[in-house]
């Protein structure tokens, strides 16, 4: 598993003459940056790196925020019609991107939000609370009743119970959907290609394929571009790698 990004960690620190005489896997006879530093000017990186941090942050909060009001009506209150809801939501998660993809650019053409970060933004909270819905649901659906009983001979209200009592006892579980949700809209491609065209509203990956596709690139900065493409993602996913245990892990024991 660590054999490709060892690799491109390589190749990425080599210069072109190194690469195209000792080839790929060869160890890199020292530290050349300026394959990093000549991606970074041309593709305007830092530029792209703020796009994708504000676009996935966004999305993660509002997503996990969405899927909590959801799955706390769908699992926890008396809502008729619950389990055809659920698999509405079921089916949204397995409709294909590029069947999406005409009718989001439609609607955001006629509502004025194409090529603005706000459409992304918008979709893709959609798309993935759709999922976080169908979790949370399944979660809360065994949430102990106990616990709501006590809540509401203590005089607290829905609000009240949703915020000092589902929502404090399900954190793990609120932890692991929002490192899934920023992960997953870092790496989306499809659509935001499609509804991001200007190039200071384009996202990193968005960038990296487009550069890539103008045969702009030598080997070096090719591997170079993969190398600050993943490494945000890795490193949001090694700070938050506690919070994913202990979601993963809760209820385990009890």
């Amino acid at each position: 598993m660590l054999a490709p990004f060892v690799i491109v960690a390589m190749n990425a620190l080599k210069s072109p003459a190194e690469y195209a005489a000792d080839g790929p896997l060869s160890i890199p006879d020292g530290i050349h940056l300026q394959g990093l530093i000549d991606f970074w000017e041309r593709v305007g990186f830092g530029e792209k790196l703020l796009n994708s941090l504000m676009i996935s942050g966004t999305v993660a909060v509002l997503a996990v925020v969405i899927s909590v009001f959801n799955a706390y009506a769908l699992g926890i209150g008396k809502v008729r019609g619950r389990a055809w809801i659920l698999i509405a939501f079921l089916i949204a998660n397995t409709l294909p991107q590029e069947a999406l993809a005409y009718p989001l650019y439609f609607l955001a053409n006629e509502t004025g939000l194409y090529d603005t970060q706000l459409s992304v933004i918008i979709i893709f909270t959609i798309i993935q609370s759709a999922f976080g819905t169908y979790l949370l649901s399944s979660t809360y659906v065994g949430f102990p009743t106990e616990l709501l009983e006590a809540a509401r001979l203590d005089g607290a209200n829905k609000w009240q119970t949703l915020l000092r009592v589902v929502v404090p006892i399900s954190r793990p579980t609120l932890g692991v959907l929002f490192v899934f949700f920023f992960i997953w809209t870092w790496n989306e491609f499809f659509l935001p290609l499609i509804l991001l065209i200007s190039n200071d509203t384009q996202t990193v990956p968005v960038a990296l394929g487009l550069l890539q596709g103008q045969r702009m690139m030598d080997a070096t900065m090719a591997n170079a571009s993969a190398l600050l493409g993943v490494i945000p993602a890795i490193a949001f996913f090694l700070i938050f790698q506690r919070t994913l245990t202990r979601g993963i892990t809760a209820g385990a024991v009890k």
